[in-house]
């Protein structure tokens, strides 16, 4: 048995550490956060200092008691958590619900996971950080306070089981402010005119091409709004010699970007590789826990949660090395760069950089998976430029005279590239290389090209952009950007469309009611100034209670007043005058959960008519296509993950829809059913399709795809393997096991009768259910095999709909045919009538109308029985 206990949070980082530290440490995962806020209550005593209540989340109780039996016989415990707030607080909590004492709980912190840095921290460990516990447990309380109370609100006056966040809501109305200006905004039509000029070589040769824009006619600014007067602009300098005013050539320096930040990281990668914030912090987690390379697994980036450019000594030296003996002495400074930090950035880390650089992506680019190998090679290419030198470069502006027109050429060479020649930038590809032009000569006009233009509204923002301009106004934290950005998406307040984030008209109307009720919690500045709070706790220069109750005594004070003056949609719409097609009683807006617009009759649920709304101010581009259904016009659309698709346009009438291929023509749209299941990957919603003649489960939105097994293999899928440790009693701390009573199925202890300690046994503890070949006698559709109250069952995939299921018999005979170890099973036929076959089919075909004799478990005998 080890001496010594580290707790980590992921496996794959247990993995890495374990093999560094050696043989006197055993190293697990928590698995995450073990405790938080109680769900189904609020969790904060508000009267009593904002004392918070915390219970064990149930996933984690099987793990807490495996890490409480161990942590007992260890002589000392590592918690080594992220090193940021968050990984405090759980390290935290582990401490408290091990029930560890102070005198035997130690934190490590490792900002990056190598041999040196690992040894360093388990050989230098700290106490638990009491300021960066409380500025985590005040972010949480914040968050509650906002969602439990705010959340209710804007359920009942908009739609069910809407959320509310105090960064969340900020972002989105930053997006839906963005989305009323380019709503609101008046496009004007404006023309440039390019003069296309040929300047004479020497010896003959063919003459040397350049473009000028015009800058000045009649000695006053280009002010061309229409193209009669482009043409008229056209027709004067055509006939004019056009002669060089001037020249002015200058050298300009280029210098690197810093390394990079969360923030940066999630705009480059989402610019250069098209990756999500949630993506991207995904695979950074990946490269910072550890990746097998060459049979051992190691971590191959620095902690990449920061805001801070800084880099540590050692690793500034090991990449001037490098850069020394790869590209030379001219490419290195005489000193390191250095680069300021943003604005409250808390320095508690290094930048984000390889936690080895002599690990070029070309040397474990056969290691990594194409996403990883993209990130890790963006992230060792920036580091190393910037400790590099600033590329030079040859600016020329030239000014050209063309009677009274003044065009001015502009070009860029490039006499040294630095930093470049790790890092290439996109933006040199579009400099021109000008002849050598002397002032007082002329060039000859080979085409004047006037073209038009319209004013562009201010884009709308993606998720690069966004993160940017959070960080700019200081609202949220590098470890807040990519779950605020999801949360807006999975709650359908917005979507993405071409990589653009278009609000739905619910993010409209939420953000419009939140901003008219609570304009402070909603102000960029208020929002900005309680992060800066937070800083200040973590930093042990303010209270976290005295913070939670300034913030409170506001906010409470609103949300009463808010109660009573905020109406709902369907009191909002007064002037709608619309009447309900089958009884008569008015029609009110309403919101689906796909953040659409819709109207429903007043009289729901009596009545469930409703009528489709286009809210999204798409206008329709009618096609030459024929709906296959109504043979109408097919109206070209723009799909919420921003592809396009034909729609009738006779909707609603005609809900007929085509989809199209690369090259813009219509193809048919492969038919599919919502099903019960959630996706494994991504817990989306998965659906029913055919692929290659066969039925298949399919995720909506990361296309992971689920065959379906025998019965068999579906049994042995969703076996509920109890082990010993399956989380403590809340009563003794003795080990549970799995019972099973009259009502269902439960959790006791196995010490009762001394100890009668039970709990109900939580959906994330249930197996995961597994799609059948069975198919339902009433619909058709696969047959999924679940667990319930009582044991498992089958029940129709195609569930609300088709309610179809039955329950499954625990104890059944095995299948009599000789060399099948199936068992014999119910099943019903598509007519409806039961019989019994082989749980192996399709590889078994036994059937027969009999039910199966149960068997009887035979009593085990009496030793002191046997003995006398």
């Amino acid at each position: 048995m080890a001496k010594k206990l580290a707790i980590v949070e992921s496996p794959t980082k247990a993995r890495t550490i374990a093999r560094y530290l050696g043989k006197d440490f055993e190293v697990k995962a928590s698995g995450g956060h073990i405790r938080d806020l109680p769900a189904d209550d609020f969790g904060v005593d508000v009267e009593h200092g904002f004392e918070p209540t915390y219970k064990l989340i149930s996933r984690s109780r099987r793990t807490v008691g495996s890490l409480k039996k161990i942590s007992e016989k260890a002589e000392m415990v590592y918690l080594a958590c992220d090193p940021d707030r968050e990984g405090e607080a759980i390290a935290w909590h582990l401490k408290h619900a091990l029930g560890l004492p102070d005198e035997k709980a130690v934190r490590a912190t490792c900002h990056e996971i190598t041999r040196a840095a690992v040894r360093e921290a388990f050989e230098h460990p700290r106490a638990l950080d009491e300021y960066l516990i409380n500025a985590q447990q005040t972010r949480r309380i914040l968050d509650r306070i906002v969602g439990y109370q705010l959340s209710p609100l804007i359920s009942r006056k908009i739609l069910r089981g809407l959320s509310a966040g105090r960064v969340q809501s900020v972002a989105l109305r930053l997006v839906c402010e963005r989305e009323d200006e380019v709503r609101a905004f008046q496009s004007e039509e404006y023309w440039t005119i390019a003069a296309k000029l040929r300047h004479a070589v020497e010896g003959g040769e063919a003459p040397d091409e350049f473009e000028a824009e015009l800058q000045k006619l009649d000695d006053e600014d280009l002010g061309i709004a229409s193209q009669e007067q482009a043409d008229e602009a056209v027709r004067r300098l055509e006939a004019e010699a056009y002669r060089i005013r001037s020249v002015d050539t200058r050298t300009t320096r280029s210098r690197s970007a810093p390394p990079f930040i969360t923030s940066t990281l999630q705009q480059a990668a989402s610019s250069r590789l098209g990756l999500t914030t949630q993506r991207v912090m995904r695979i950074a987690q990946q490269l910072y826990e550890g990746i097998e390379v060459s049979g051992q697994s190691e971590g191959l980036i620095t902690y990449m949660r920061t805001d801070s450019t800084r880099v540590a000594q050692s690793a500034l030296e090991s990449v001037r090395e490098m850069i020394g003996g790869e590209f030379g002495e001219n490419y290195l400074p005489a000193k390191p760069n250095t680069f300021r930090s943003p604005r409250a950035a808390q320095a508690a880390h290094e930048a984000i950089r390889p936690t080895d650089v002599a690990q070029t992506p070309a040397k474990i680019e056969q290691h990594l998976s194409d996403e990883q190998f993209k990130l890790y090679e963006l992230i060792w290419r920036r580091f190393v430029a910037s400790q590099m030198v600033p590329a030079t470069y040859e600016v020329t502006s030239v000014q050209i005279e063309a009677g009274l027109g003044l065009f001015v050429a502009k070009g860029r060479r490039q006499l040294f590239d630095g930093h470049l020649r790790v890092m290439p930038s996109d933006s040199a590809e579009g400099d021109q290389l000008l002849p050598a032009l002397k002032e007082g000569e002329t060039v000859e006009l080979a085409e004047l090209v006037p073209t038009q233009h319209f004013t562009q509204p201010p884009p709308r923002y993606t998720e690069a952009s966004l993160v940017r301009e959070l960080e700019r106004r200081g609202i949220g934290r590098p470890s807040t950007y990519a779950p605020t950005i999801g949360t807006l998406l999975k709650r359908n307040y917005v979507r993405r469309r071409r990589r653009a984030l278009h609000p739905s008209e619910l993010g409209m109307v939420v953000t419009q009611k939140l901003v008219q009720h609570f304009p402070q919690e909603m102000d960029y500045g208020f929002t900005s100034e309680m992060e800066e709070k937070l800083d200040k706790i973590e930093g042990g220069e303010a209270d976290w209670r005295r913070t939670l109750a300034e913030f409170y005594a506001e906010f409470s004070t609103a949300l009463e007043k808010a109660r009573g003056d905020m109406t709902s949609v369907a009191e909002d719409d007064k002037e709608q005058d619309s009447v309900c097609e089958k009884c008569g009683k008015k029609m009110i807006t309403r919101f689906s959960r796909s953040g659409d617009r819709f109207l429903g009759c007043s009289g729901f649920p009596e009545c469930d008519f409703t009528l489709s709304l286009d809210t999204d101010g798409e206008e329709e581009e009618l096609t030459q296509h024929l709906c296959p259904e109504c043979s109408a016009q097919m109206a070209q659309r723009i799909g919420r993950r921003g592809r396009p698709y034909l729609r009738c346009s006779a909707y609603p009438k005609c809900r007929g829809i085509m989809g199209l291929d690369r090259e813009g023509k219509p193809v048919a749209l492969e038919p599919r059913a919502a099903s019960g299941l959630a996706c494994p990957r991504c817990s989306n919603k998965m659906y029913i399709v055919e692929q290659e003649g066969e039925t298949v489960f399919r995720c909506g939105r990361c296309r992971n795809s689920l065959n379906r097994v025998s019965m068999e293999d579906a049994f042995i899928a969703t076996e509920f393997g109890v082990a010993d440790d399956i989380g403590p009693c809340d009563e003794c701390g003795g080990p549970m096991a799995l019972k099973r009573s009259r009502k269902g199925y439960f959790l006791g202890c196995e010490s009762y009768p001394k100890c009668d300690g039970t709990r109900n046994l939580g959906n994330d503890e249930l197996p995961p259910p597994a799609a059948t070949l069975e198919d339902c006698e009433q619909c058709e559709r696969p047959m999924v095999l679940r667990w319930g109250r009582y044991g498992r069952f089958l029940s129709c995939s195609g569930f609300p709909r088709c309610k179809n299921s039955w329950r499954l018999s625990e104890s059944v005979s095995p299948c009599p045919r000789p060399d099948c170890d199936g068992r014999v099973i119910r099943k019903v036929a598509k007519d409806g009538k039961e019989y019994y076959g082989c749980s192996r089919w399709p590889g078994c075909d036994h059937t027969t109308t009999e039910a199966p004799k149960r068997r009887r478990k035979a009593k085990p005998k009496d030793e002191k029985e046997g003995e006398a």
